[in-house]
């Protein structure tokens, strides 16, 4: 990431209020840029936007639905931004099972509100959509998945994501090409770090364990996942924000942002990794669950070749910085501070 290139650049960034959303909103302060953003309130309490001070050093922090087309429209005109960043979701598998409709209406027309907002608001230079790996049709095979497979999805979660990316699609091709505007979608894998709080998630659900001395209800151990510190995704989507304004035509597109092949665990082994190191217990949770994919990877040979892209920490540091983030937190440290921290120590890491 170049500082240089980052300096006053006007950013749009929705979903600033969620984890992924917070840490990237930090990172592109740290870098020099004016951030506007455009959420819902913070999902969970507590939230890593109110505990990490990410709102305070923003340019504009605007409480609002994505649903809402003519109030984005509004936001997006007022901030006149270079570059915007589609974060703005509802990012849980096994709650889109029990809100199908609140999924759809978010993720497939939000991403359609944001594309009608970038079409009127000509400063717009670059978007991308940050989707995710659940997109692809999940054959549950071995190989990796590439930018060029069919979009699917079993759960609604997954099904309207892969909705989002066609539509992400059509909007390039149909309207904002010709307009100038550089589009591309970036799909990460399993994403950790410190300060997410959502429920049915694997880690937060360790350290709400954790905290709780209580035991850790595991519900597929033998699910492998593509498991990134949530840093490792968003400096990609960084690098691929600036090929889009500098070179746009050859880097719209789908990207892969996920870790290396040695670093798609299986839940299990998480989980015990995990517990050994903090001496807490797990068991099976052997309730009926609804359909999630049992095998998961992302090829990311694009990325790597075409941005030089590769993630600096592997899933021991991700989850040693988790540990260390969590008790920092617990320990009433500034969460500002110390996650600024962590994302330096992400920046002066070389890669490989």
């Amino acid at each position: 990431m170049n500082p240089d290139f980052w300096a006053d650049k006007k950013v749009f960034l929705t979903g600033h209020t969620g984890f992924k959303g917070g840490w990237l909103s930090l990172w592109l302060q740290k870098l020099g840029a004016e951030v506007h953003g455009y959420a819902l309130p913070p999902p969970t309490k507590p939230d890593f936007f109110s505990v990490a001070e990410v709102g305070q050093g923003m340019a504009s922090s605007t409480i609002a639905d994505i649903r809402d087309n003519d109030r984005l429209i509004d936001r997006m005109s007022v901030t006149k931004p270079d570059i915007v960043f589609h974060l703005a979701a509802q990012p849980l598998v096994r709650y889109s099972y029990q809100a199908p409709s609140e999924t759809y209406a978010t993720n497939v027309m939000g991403t359609v509100n944001l594309f009608e907002a970038v079409r009127k608001t000509p400063s717009v230079r670059a978007v991308i959509n940050v989707t995710t790996d659940k997109c692809y049709e999940n054959r549950e095979w071995v190989w990796p998945y590439r930018e060029n497979e069919a979009m699917g999805g079993f759960d609604p979660y997954s099904s309207s994501k892969g909705c989002s990316e066609l539509i992400t699609s059509a909007y390039r091709r149909s309207f904002l090409a010709d307009m100038g505007i550089a589009v591309a979608s970036a799909r990460a894998g399993n994403v950790i770090g410190g300060g997410d709080w959502a429920q049915d998630r694997l880690i937060p659900d360790f350290l709400n364990a954790m905290d709780a001395k209580k035991p850790l209800f595991v519900r597929s151990p033998n699910s492998i996942r593509p498991w990134q510190h949530v840093l490792a995704p968003l400096s990609g989507y960084l690098m691929l924000a600036e090929r889009l304004i500098l070179d746009g035509k050859n880097f719209s597109g789908a990207w892969n942002f996920g870790p290396s092949d040695q670093d798609a665990w299986p839940v299990r082994r998480i989980v015990e990794k995990l517990t050994a190191d903090t001496i807490t217990s797990w068991q099976i949770n052997e309730n009926p669950q609804p359909h999630e994919a049992h095998y998961l990877k992302l090829d990311s040979s694009k990325a790597r070749t075409q941005l030089g892209w590769q993630p600096r920490w592997n899933i021991e540091n991700a989850l040693e910085k988790i540990l260390d983030w969590h008790s920092s937190w617990l320990g009433g440290k500034n969460m500002f501070e110390f996650t600024m921290s962590q994302i330096a120590a992400y920046e002066a890491t070389k890669q490989g």
